[in-house]
């Protein structure tokens, strides 16, 4: 039976890559996370002073320095789950900070930053046999995928989801300052003039709002089912 292409796109802390990661694993799919790219990126412009103390962003200076960064996915034997590495660095627990998350939307905004990972994400799914999540998956990426997702989720739940996860990590933060972080990085991914955050006309809409993982992976995995026997 043929492999196919699919593309999880959505919102923050809708779980993409929780159902992402499972559903590739299951179907023996490469799982890409290109919200960990961009992630690494903004550490990286974090690192090299690129971000100020204001918080803002010397494009610039990023952009000039573009070539100087390595990206790659590598799989942990212990959990067997795959790890962002930042010029040969595993970067995995720091891209996943409020720190990090503070600025992933503003750097994500920057064309050249996309047209470096986005020419990289091609690269990787041109065999199909692939789940990619993130935010212009299924309308830049691969506008062809056989399979498109949009998830999405209230603030609100999308915010309580991602305070438990960084308090389970040992983070120190309040939830109004999660919900704060969810939606203006829901502001910046929606009205960014490259590749914004917008659902694909043939994408089927996946509200989890009130639904558990087991529920959503089953609604998932169905559709990938119907889909590849389609296909093949």
């Amino acid at each position: 039976m043929g492999k196919i292409t699919i593309a999880i796109d959505g919102y923050s802390s809708t779980g993409k890559s929780t159902i992402a990661k499972r559903l590739a694993s299951t179907l023996d799919y490469i799982y890409v996370d290109t919200g960990a790219m961009y992630r690494a990126v903004t550490l990286f412009a974090l690192e090299q002073g690129a971000i100020n103390d204001k918080g803002e962003v010397d494009e610039a200076a990023l952009i000039d320095q573009l070539s100087d960064i390595h990206l790659k996915f590598i799989p942990n034997k212990k959990t067997g789950r795959s790890e962002m590495f930042l010029n040969d660095k595993n970067v995995e627990r720091e891209i996943r900070s409020m720190r990090v998350s503070g600025f992933v939307s503003k750097v994500a905004a920057i064309k050249e930053v996309r047209e470096k990972l986005v020419k990289i994400q091609q690269a990787m799914g041109k065999d199909k046999g692939i789940v990619m999540d993130g935010r212009d998956i299924g309308t830049v990426v691969f506008p062809d995928a056989e399979l498109k997702l949009f998830m999405t989720a209230s603030p609100e739940k999308r915010a309580a989801r991602r305070y438990k996860e960084l308090l389970e990590k040992g983070e120190e933060v309040t939830y109004a300052e999660v919900l704060k972080n969810v939606e203006e990085r829901d502001r910046i991914d929606s009205t960014r003039s490259i590749s914004p955050l917008t659902q694909a006309k043939d994408a089927i809409e996946f509200d989890n709002s009130d639904m558990g993982l087991e529920e959503q992976f089953e609604r998932v995995h169905d559709y990938s089912q119907r889909v590849i026997a389609k296909e093949g």
